[in-house]
């Protein structure tokens, strides 16, 4: 009796993968020392090219990082038979370029972002649309189909809420470093108010550096103005803690992570982009507290270095769940999925809870920036964890728990130091403040290099030998 064929195994995330190193090592050896083969194959379909290009522009322009851009890209490639094909994605331009082969010349397209918005749960949609793709589910037409109705989904949440959001990380910053509820609600209107300041200049064209320095220049003069009501009705409110709040909402998480992301897996041209960029905003922030606390000091304002807001390393839970509303308040201005949401919440608890046991006196009591970055860390294993067993992109897990460790407490006192006549003290604090964000971003990166390591699986094209940042020097070794 004959045997019957063996059907072949349905695909899924590590036969995928194993498809694509199989393809990555072909396309190696047809660009090798002997040049393109002569056979020519058929040439790409043109919608296949735009719909590549087009999934890697929104995903770029929606947050994601450099390197989950391209294997999105190439993923794309394999899956709709693209002859051997190469992306190059940098900060602002994306470039896909295949060869039929024979006397057939290469086709080449560009994409170039012009308009950059946060929204998480788009990212979330555009990598399920991939995944399947590459997995065999979707065809050409049904994600074509598909990623016009994600371009015209409109996000989980109303448009108040999203702006409301900005608010609340600025209300649960003044909770956690000491503010009164009143405080609080200070601290949610300007920031609330300083946000539609930066976007009604935005609407005629000013450029986003001064976006950014009015809406903290709006926010720390309400703060300067409640310090000095404050003392001089001796209310004996913690009126600092409002521009602390304000600084935290405006500090930026997301491209630091990003930018120290893009460095590690050898995307140096978007890695400094970032980088630049995270450095301007904080310029804005610096120039517009900065300014506002010189100008309060010589006005009289009684601004005291040693009652500044600060949460320590308390462990009450009314600390503890202000690090939960920071983290949630985050993600929802990113538009991060509902069913995110608690998970977000959990570890922006943990993620202080470990900096403070770590750096409280009563335990180890080591430096903030040490544990900052292994509350960064723990968070980034998790993290990483997640969005593989969900099969989600990591950065919405990753940017919103690490906001209640943002250096927001330690720049305000920093920048009132410079104010007071201080200023190597004020630089010190200012380049600890850096320091402690930089910790944040290579604990978080961290954290993946972890799990990819003991890991198998994961996104399409994520695999650990499939990595080009893992044998960019190294070859075959």
């Amino acid at each position: 009796m004959a045997q019957r064929p063996q059907r072949p195994a349905p695909l899924n995330e590590y036969n995928l993968l194993s498809r694509l190193r199989d393809w990555r090592a072909a396309r190696e050896t047809e660009l090798g020392a002997d040049g393109l083969d002569d056979d020519a194959v058929e040439l790409p379909d043109p919608r296949a090219i735009d719909l590549v290009l087009r999934v890697g522009e929104l995903l770029l322009a929606s947050g994601e990082a450099t390197e989950a851009v391209s294997e999105a890209m190439l993923s794309l490639s394999v899956a709709f038979e693209l002859p051997r094909s190469e992306v190059s994605v940098t900060f602002t331009a994306l470039t896909l370029s295949c060869h039929p082969g024979g006397d057939h010349p290469p086709v080449t397209g560009e994409r170039v972002v012009r308009r950059r918005t946060l929204d998480y749960f788009r990212v979330n949609e555009l990598h399920t649309l991939v995944q399947d793709a590459a997995l065999g589910q979707v065809e050409l037409e049904g994600a074509i189909a598909r990623l016009r109705m994600i371009k015209r989904a409109r996000p989980p949440y109303p448009h108040w809420l999203l702006v409301t959001a900005f608010g609340l990380i600025a209300f649960s910053a003044s909770l956690m470093v000491g503010g009164q509820f009143i405080v609080a609600a200070a601290a949610f209107a300007a920031t609330v108010l300083g946000d539609r300041a930066s976007v009604f200049l935005a609407k005629r064209g000013v450029a986003e550096f001064y976006q950014m320095t009015a809406a903290a220049v709006l926010a720390s003069s309400m703060g300067v103005a409640l310090l000095w009501a404050s003392s001089e009705l001796d209310l004996g409110l913690q009126a600092g803690a409002v521009i602390t709040g304000n600084i935290m909402a405006l500090l930026p998480g997301r491209p630091l992570v990003s930018s120290l992301q893009d460095g590690i897996s050898g995307s140096y041209v978007s890695a400094s982009a970032r980088l630049l960029e995270v450095f301007f905003t904080l310029g804005a922030i610096v120039s517009g507290v900065g300014a506002v606390a010189y100008t309060a000091v010589r006005l009289g304002v009684d601004m005291k270095l040693d009652s500044l807001p600060s949460a320590g390393t308390s462990l009450e839970p009314a600390v503890l769940l202000s690090a939960a509303g920071i983290a949630v308040a985050f993600a929802i201005s990113l538009a991060v999925p509902p069913r995110m949401l608690p998970a977000t919440a959990v570890m922006g608890i943990l993620i202080w809870v470990v900096y403070a046991t770590l750096a409280s006196p009563a335990t180890l009591h080591v430096p903030p920036v040490v544990g900052t970055a292994a509350g960064a860390v723990v968070i980034g294993v998790i993290s990483h964890w997640l969005a593989r067993r969900t099969q989600r992109p990591v950065l919405p897990y990753i940017i919103p728990s690490i906001a209640p460790l943002l250096p927001g407490s330690i720049l305000y006192r920093g920048l009132l130091q410079i104010s007071l006549g201080d200023p190597v003290a004020g630089l010190l604090s200012v380049s600890e403040a850096v320091a402690v964000g930089l910790a944040l971003g290579a604990g978080a990166n961290l954290g993946g290099e972890l799990v990819r390591a003991f890991q198998r699986g994961g996104l399409a094209g994520a695999g650990r030998r499939s990595r080009p940042a893992a044998r960019r020097t190294r070859g075959g070794y």
